[in-house]
C-alpha cells in the first residue's frame, strides 16, 4: 500500500498504512506544519483526505471484477475534537461492498482513542 502512494498527496502529507485485517485498514498522519490550519490545528480537509485515502485504497483492495476500479463519488465528514500535535489514526470499515457501489465509514482518533472525525465514502465502480 505505501509504495503505491509514491509521489502523491498522501506521501506529502506523511499518511502512513500501519495495519490491515480482514474488514478494515488502519493509517496515521501527522498533526504538523503539512496538516494544520492558520489556528494550528488539525484542518479538517486533511482528515478528508485522510478518510477518501483509506475509503478509496480498502475499495480497490476488495474489487472482485479484472478491469474495475474504484473512484470516489460522494465524502462527507463530521469533525468532532481538535487536534494540535502527535498523530491522528483512521480506520476504515466496509458498510456495503455492491457491485457498482461501496460504502465505507472511516474513523479517524488521536494516539489515546478519542473521536476526532467521523466520515463516510460512497465509492463508484468504474470500468477502466
Amino acid at each position: 500500500m505505501q509504495a503505491r502512494v509514491r509521489n502523491t498527496a498522501v506521501e506529502h502529507m506523511g499518511i502512513e498504512f500501519v495495519e490491515a485485517g480482514d474488514d478494515y485498514i488502519k493509517a496515521r498522519m501527522p498533526v504538523d506544519h503539512r496538516t494544520v490550519q492558520p489556528a494550528r490545528i488539525l484542518h479538517g480537509g486533511a482528515s478528508v483526505v485522510l478518510a477518501e485515502t483509506l475509503g478509496s485504497v480498502a475499495c480497490n483492495h476488495c474489487l472482485k471484477k479484472e478491469g474495475t476500479a474504484g473512484v470516489g463519488l460522494e465524502i462527507n465528514a463530521n469533525h468532532i475534537r481538535s487536534v494540535t500535535s502527535g498523530w491522528v489514526y483512521g480506520t476504515t470499515r466496509p458498510l456495503h461492498l455492491g457491485g457498482s457501489t461501496q460504502i465505507w465509514e472511516i474513523r479517524i482518533e488521536t494516539e489515546d482513542g478519542k473521536l476526532v472525525c467521523v466520515s463516510r465514502i460512497t465509492m463508484a465502480i468504474i470500468n477502466v
